[in-house]
C-alpha cells in the first residue's frame, strides 16, 4: 500500500520547521510549515492536512491549547506533538485531549519518517475498515427488506442506501460518522471527539470485550502502555456515562470487565 499524505508543522524554531519539512519531503510526504500555532489553525481553514506535528512549548498559543481547538474542529485528523521537557502528566494530557503520539526533541529522521508512516497507513486501513463494515452493514439491511417483503427504496430510521455508510446501529444506539454524533432512543447526543472513538470501537467489537491497549490504539491510533492504556481508556469511559450512561454504579451500556477492558451491551 503506497502512504503518501500531506503534513503541517507546527513549531517557532525555523531550523527545526525547514529540518523536518526537509526529512519529510525527502521521503515522499507534501509538507507546509507554520511558524506559530495560530499561523496553522489559518492554514487548517483553507487546506486539507493528513497529519500535524507540533510542539507543546511555543510563544503565543502552547501546542495543547491548539491540540483541542484541531481536535474539536477536525475530530479525525491526527496531531503529534514534541517537546524537548518531558512530563508525563502533560504527556497523558495530550492523550486525553486526542493527541496520537508524543515524542521527545531531539527528533530522530527514522523516527519521524517511521511514525508519519505508521500514522497515515493507519488512517488509510481505519478508513477501508469503516468503507467494509458501512458495506456489510447496508447489505444485512437490504437482506432483511428481501425477507420481509419491504421495498428497497428506503433503509431504517428513513435513511437512503447512499447514506447507510454513515451510520452504525446497536440496539438502540445510533452512531453518526459524519457529525460524530450518537442517537439512543431519538435522543440525539453530543460526545468529545476522541470519546465518540472509543464508542466506536467497542460498537465494531460488540458485544465482545476490549482489551485496554486494543481500545487506545484503535481509537487513537497510540500504542500505549497497559497502565497507561488503562488510564486513557478509563477517563473517555467516564466521559462516555456522563453523556449516556450515567449510573456507574449499574451501568446499562458499558461494562468494565475487570482486568481486561470493556464491552458495550446494547440488548
Amino acid at each position: 500500500m503506497s502512504i503518501s499524505g500531506h503534513i503541517l508543522i507546527i513549531d517557532d524554531e525555523a531550523a527545526l520547521r525547514k529540518t523536518l519539512a526537509r526529512i519529510l519531503q525527502q521521503a515522499g510526504f507534501e509538507v507546509t510549515t507554520a511558524e506559530n500555532a495560530e499561523q496553522g489553525l489559518d492554514f487548517l481553514k483553507t487546506t486539507d492536512f493528513d497529519l500535524i506535528f507540533t510542539d507543546l512549548r511555543m510563544p503565543g498559543m502552547q501546542g495543547l491549547d491548539a491540540l483541542r481547538l484541531i481536535h474539536k474542529q477536525y475530530p479525525t485528523l491526527p496531531v503529534v506533538l514534541f517537546t524537548a521537557q518531558p512530563d508525563v502528566n502533560s504527556a497523558v494530557e495530550a492523550l486525553r485531549h486526542g493527541a496520537t503520539d508524543y515524542l521527545l526533541k531531539p527528533l530522530k529522521p527514522e523516527i519521524i519518517i517511521e511514525r508519519t508512516r505508521s500514522i497515515l497507513s493507519q488512517q488509510q486501513k481505519e478508513k477501508r475498515k469503516r468503507e467494509i463494515v458501512s458495506q456489510i452493514e447496508a447489505l444485512q439491511n437490504e437482506m432483511k427488506q428481501i425477507e420481509s417483503g419491504e421495498a428497497i427504496a428506503d433503509t431504517p430510521n428513513g435513511t437512503k442506501p447512499s447514506e447507510v455508510d454513515r451510520f452504525i446501529k446497536r440496539g438502540a444506539i445510533v452512531l453518526d460518522l459524519h457529525t460524530h454524533r450518537i442517537t439512543i432512543h431519538e435522543e440525539t447526543i453530543n460526545l468529545p471527539p476522541t470519546s465518540f472513538n472509543y464508542l466506536l470501537v467497542l460498537a465494531r467489537h460488540a458485544p465482545n470485550v476490549v482489551d485496554y491497549q486494543t481500545l487506545v490504539a484503535e481509537a487513537q491510533g497510540y500504542q500505549a502502555e497497559m497502565r497507561d492504556a488503562q488510564e486513557l481508556t478509563k477517563w473517555h469511559i467516564h466521559q462516555l456515562r456522563q453523556a449516556f450512561d450515567k449510573d456507574a454504579q449499574n451501568p446499562s451500556y458499558l461494562i468494565n470487565v475487570r482486568g481486561k477492558g470493556y464491552r458495550l451491551v446494547t440488548d
